[in-house]
């Protein structure tokens, strides 16, 4: 019987993320493969799919002062074209709500970079700096509705003053605009990624744990990283009232769900019955009504597994777990992006 997931005490939001599951993130994006497949995947331009992302290496975001440090979180790498670097700049947004002034940070943020590449003597010849690509992932609930060009938030002027208004754009990817179908067909780390955010239940999670676990064959290192970064993800969608020991892989971190998903289950239940008794005509009319209602309010939930959470369909008596009769299947043959190597 497949469990539905739901949220604990309402969905959390993802501004009030704890510094461990900023570092999970960090080091999700700190690997090669993800970063390579982010841009094959997300970025539709034939000459960034051309480049050697065997040459990816990380650079050192230590020019980001302080104050800023506190309200990003950035990943720098450069990739060689020809003998020279071209530098992408990754900024995570990771905020439930839009920061307008997006812009405008990012426009800082390269300027820095720039002044460090500058401080560093890494320039090009001829003094020519290298180009960057800014690019803001965004996993929010609503839809983007910030403008991603600094010009297009200062009013217009004539004569001039026109020539000397500031230009810079980022990159928007918004995981919203991505449905599961899509998401399923990529043999891709990032729409993987994107999928454990949006499970439809625990035995989907399963499942793509195993996919996942098959297509890092080879890749320890990898495996841990995505084990450690689903164990924060679950924690954080569930308001961190599961309790998960610390995991070295993805197989150790499946059978570690499974024991507390159980173990939760188990537990909610029992507390149902000591709670409210009711009597046994009552509780078939109980049940059947819960399971009808609970089906009618998946099928309309506009996101589900947003607030991940491990919740049998129980209310305050003993209620019956749900089964999805729609839930998509999450393993693909198929893919559009290449994958290690």
């Amino acid at each position: 019987m497949t469990r539905s997931l739901e949220a604990l005490g309402g969905p959390a939001t993802l501004s009030a993320m704890s510094h461990d599951d900023d570092a999970s993130y960090k080091t999700l994006f700190s690997a090669p493969e993800v970063v390579r497949d982010l841009i094959l995947g997300f970025i539709p331009d034939d000459w960034l799919h051309g480049l050697d992302y065997r040459t990816l290496e990380r650079v050192s975001g230590s020019y980001v002062t302080d104050d800023l440090r506190d309200r990003a979180d950035d990943i720098v790498w450069r990739v060689q074209v020809g003998g020279e670097w071209v530098y992408l700049y990754i900024l995570i947004e990771f905020q439930s709500t839009v920061d307008p002034f997006m812009a405008v940070r990012i426009m800082t943020y390269v300027g820095l970079l720039y002044q460090d590449l500058i401080k560093q003597k890494q320039v090009l010849p001829r003094r020519r700096l290298p180009p960057v690509l800014p690019i803001v992932l965004y996993n929010g609930d609503g839809k983007w509705t910030a403008e991603t060009n600094v010009a297009d938030l200062i009013p217009r002027t004539p004569g001039l003053l026109a020539k000397y208004v500031p230009h810079l754009e980022y990159l928007l990817i918004d995981e919203n605009r991505y449905n599961v179908a899509e998401l399923a067909a990529m043999r891709n780390l990032v729409a993987a990624a994107i999928r454990f955010e949006r499970p439809e239940n625990e035995a989907s999670l399963m499942a793509l744990i195993d996919v996942l676990n098959e297509w890092l064959a080879g890749n320890p290192e990898l495996k841990r990283i995505f084990a450690l970064w689903i164990r924060a993800m679950v924690l954080r969608h569930s308001r961190n009232r599961l309790v998960l020991p610390k995991v070295r892989d993805l197989k150790e971190l499946k059978m570690t769900l499974t024991d507390r998903f159980d173990a939760w289950i188990r537990e909610y239940e029992q507390k149902g019955l000591e709670k409210r008794p009711r009597k046994r005509s009552q509780k078939k009319v109980s049940k059947k009504a819960s399971k009808k209602g609970l089906e009618k309010g998946l099928e309309k939930r506009p996101r589900a597994g947003r607030g991940l959470a491990v919740a049998a369909a129980i209310g305050a008596a003993v209620r019956p777990v749900a089964e999805r009769r729609d839930s998509p299947t999450w393993h693909s043959d198929h893919g559009t992006a290449r994958m290690l190597g």
